[in-house]
């Protein structure tokens, strides 16, 4: 007797194909048989120890957030419902230039104040590790040895990298520091990375020119991995910025993988028909190119993001040091409102887009869920004396909403045929950005159901089939007999996000059942305990 059939499925296998109904067979943690228009055939049907009855249910693969900050997360929390209850059975961390490996002590205090923003940080987790290899291994460990919620795989974060070999100063690499950079990203990959990010408006990333890019691309490359940058801009200078990653990977030979690939601010509304045609252009050329984003208009990232790289020179510690000095705090509140700093994309800021979402000190809460031009008024006072308050009594900690996308462009991104998923969720603070919650469902009940922008079978392949082969990944993303059973259960009639911007962590609907590796963690609608997660590493040439 098999393990489990999930008997009359609405099978969306995850390639974009035709949906098609069908009994499927699970049996140690993998997909062992299907049996198409069982009943309607009147065959013999397929037993097991169990029965699952999907009728009105469609089956498809688990869904892959290709952009997720559940770094520290995963081992935080064991429930992980944010992720688990969408339908997600597999996470990338390591994302925007900037993890927890490979450090040393010195590099590992730095990077865990740099990113208090997006994980806290980090007093509850035994930071037992070093390299990526042993992250990963941690990873495997979870909770007692048991494992973690969903699988996670993990770039080499080209920022932490930087930081460990260079330092936090904008300066250029030395040949012997540019080395010791390539023999990181080559171990990191080797260990079981499945490739780079980088986070080039966060520093130290950001001090990287295009050269030592390259470099470190090439080494990926030869791996079998793919670069994923957050470029150096999503405002004035986007296209620019687009042209650069697509001549670096070019250059380097290394396939590109485009992070929450938007078109944001002002100056770009209605521009997402230029990025499409740069990308068409070169695809056509041969470039290997796939981009992720949420179906969202506000973005998401900490306040002290906002500053110009020069002010986060040196580290977190100088860039208090920095704003507690009246003069230049002067000059940095000139580059962001008047100027328009590099960490706010090139776009002089509007603090009335600008919401706190998070921090650390809860004396600090009253300012959550208000802009920031919102406390000041309230305060009677200019909005960057609200701003650098907080960042100075958080030390860095406050995480913002940043009101400033385009529905037009959202919508003409995600038809892209490149297009993938992915939440770019922040799990921490009061009032997290809803896309860490939502994301997944959200695509299928509002861009599909409700506005019919892709059809269930193109938006599947989306979530799964598409950014699987990004991973490399041979038995992950399909429907398939022989693939692991990775699988998500869902209403296409109810599903939807829960989550709203006033209520960001409830939980969506329509989605009764989840399994990771063969095993239920999500059951009739309730997060069961098991953690059947998993690292999953790099598959390619060595």
């Amino acid at each position: 007797m098999e393990d489990l059939v999930i008997r009359d499925a609405d099978v969306v296998d995850g390639s974009g194909a035709p949906s098609y109904r069908a009994d499927v067979v699970v049996d140690g943690g993998r997909i062992v048989s299907i049996v198409k228009e069982a009943a309607a055939a009147g065959c013999q049907r397929p037993a097991a120890v169990r029965e699952l009855d999907a009728e009105g249910l469609v089956l498809s693969p688990g869904f892959i957030d290709m952009h997720a900050h559940s770094d520290l997360a995963l081992l935080r929390d064991p429930d992980h419902s944010a992720k688990a209850a969408q339908g997600v059975t597999l996470e990338v961390v390591g994302q925007d230039g900037l993890s927890y490996a490979p450090v040393d002590d010195r590099t590992l205090d730095s990077v865990r104040r740099a990113i208090t923003g997006w994980n806290e940080y980090g007093d509850d987790i035994d930071f037992d590790w070093r390299s990526v290899g042993e992250y990963l291994d941690r990873l495997d460990r979870g909770f007692d040895g048991r494992g973690i919620a969903v699988n996670a795989a993990y770039l080499v974060p080209q920022g932490t990298v930087r930081a460990l070999a260079v330092g936090w100063e904008d300066r250029e690499a030395t040949a012997g520091e540019l080395e010791r950079m390539r023999r990181l990203v080559a171990e990191g990959m080797e260990q079981g990375a499945v490739g780079m990010s980088s986070g080039l408006t966060y520093t130290p990333g950001m001090y990287a020119k295009d050269a030592e890019l390259t470099e470190l691309c090439r080494v990926v490359a030869r791996y079998g991995g793919y670069y994923a940058p957050h470029h150096r801009s999503y405002g004035a200078g986007a296209l620019a910025a687009y042209r650069e990653m697509i001549e670096v990977t070019r250059e380097a030979g290394c396939p590109l993988h485009l992070t929450h690939a938007t078109m944001n601010f002002g100056v770009n509304k209605g521009r997402a028909p230029e990025l499409l045609a740069l990308l068409d252009e070169a695809l056509a050329a041969g470039a290997d190119i796939t981009l992720d984003t949420y179906p969202y208009l506000p973005g998401s990232t900490t306040l002290a993001a906002m500053l110009p790289s020069w002010a986060s020179e040196g580290g977190p510690e100088e860039t208090l040091r920095r704003l507690s000095d009246e003069g230049t705090a002067e000059r940095i509140r000139h580059h962001l409102e008047v100027v328009g700093a590099d960490g706010c994309h090139g776009v002089p800021i509007e603090w009335d887009t600008i919401e706190i979402s998070g921090v650390t000190d809860p004396s600090l809460a009253p300012y959550v869920g208000r802009t920031v031009q919102e406390s000041a008024d309230a305060r009677g006072e200019a909005p960057w004396t609200t701003a650098r308050r907080l960042l100075l009594a958080d030390r860095l900690g406050p995480t913002i909403l940043q009101h400033v996308g385009h529905e037009e462009n959202v919508r003409a991104i995600m038809r892209h045929r490149v297009h993938t998923g992915g939440s770019d969720g922040i799990l921490r603070g009061a009032k997290p950005h809803p896309r860490a919650y939502g994301t997944f469902p959200h695509y299928l009940g509002r861009y599909v159901r409700e506005l019919g922008v892709l059809s269930l079978e193109e938006c599947v392949a989306h979530l799964t089939g598409r950014p699987a082969a990004r991973l490399r990944l041979p038995d992950r993303g399909l429907v398939r007999e022989g693939y692991r059973a990775d699988l998500v259960l869902f209403d296409p009639a109810t599903v939807a996000a829960g989550s709203t911007f006033a209520a960001p962590r409830t939980l969506p609907t329509g989605i009764p059942y989840v399994l990771v590796d063969g095993r239920f963690v999500i059951e009739d609608g309730r997060r069961t305990d098991v953690l059947a997660g998993r690292a999953v590493r790099r598959h390619g040439p060595a």
